[in-house]
């Protein structure tokens, strides 16, 4: 199985930088995790936008769903001929926040770009061999952490923006690299309903995971000290998503 980060920046992307967007592919099957501003333009120098088994939206906020309008449309006008539907699973209340803005004609486009169909927390859903797995989470609306598992049971724990919590990594236990929200620096901590990179470390070592990986870092956070704070926490292996930055389960972890 392996990671791909597209975007890694949170709110709006710092220069070079895309927003929340994650490729995981394993044995022919390939999810996308969110698709923010900037992510469909990095999908498409590792992966045609038309291999896609599925889309998922973690919840309603622009930095995480932008892109939605851009892979629509390389959907529809792909090379070879129209490529969709593809199917998209979005947490409650993400299509409408999606097709708010769109005419008639936008939303026919969109239907036929996209299968959609609403997340329930606790219902997996089956691509290929993998297995995601909605795991609600505190956040601003609903907001939903995904549970990524291949056959081989190695796991992905994605926890989209969120708040640390006991809850959490209950659902994060055991996990082989835990995707976490480390948006905030330390002097914004509580502030907003995210977590910073110590409190990202906290849950990882709350949950006994294997590989942390830092993501959805505002602009201004100091990337080389998120590390060492989130090292402050957790004793395994730490890393800082960056654009592109591929990680495969089976030789990095």
């Amino acid at each position: 199985m392996r990671l791909t980060v597209l975007g890694s920046g949170a709110s709006y992307p710092g220069p070079g930088r895309a927003c929340a967007g994650y490729l995981v592919e394993d044995d022919g099957a390939a999810v996308l995790l969110d698709c923010g501003n900037g992510a469909a333009s990095n999908l498409a120098r590792v992966l045609r936008p038309e291999a896609l088994g599925a889309v998922f939206i973690t919840h309603a906020h622009v930095d995480h769903f932008a892109d939605v309008y851009v892979l629509q449309a390389a959907l529809r006008y792909a090379p070879d001929g129209p490529a969709g539907p593809v199917d998209m699973f979005a947490a409650p209340g993400v299509l409408e926040a999606l097709l708010a803005p769109l005419s008639e004609r936008g939303r026919r486009d969109m239907s036929e770009a996209f299968a959609a169909r609403e997340l329930r927390h606790g219902v997996p859903v089956f691509v290929g061999g993998l297995a995601v797995e909605p795991i609600r989470t505190t956040h601003a609306g609903e907001t939903l952490a995904l549970d990524i598992r291949d056959c081989a049971g190695r796991r992905i724990v994605y926890t989209s923006d969120s708040v640390a919590s006991p809850a959490l990594a209950d659902a994060a236990r055991g996990a082989d690299l835990l995707l976490a929200d480390a948006t905030l620096p330390e002097e914004y901590a509580g502030k907003a309903p995210h977590m910073t990179a110590r409190e990202a470390g906290a849950l990882a070592r709350a949950a006994g995971v294997e590989v942390l990986v830092l993501t959805h870092l505002w602009p201004s956070v100091d990337r080389s000290q998120a590390a060492r704070d989130a090292g402050c926490e957790f004793g395994g292996r730490i890393i800082v998503a960056e654009e592109m930055m591929a990680i495969d389960l089976v030789e990095e972890v």
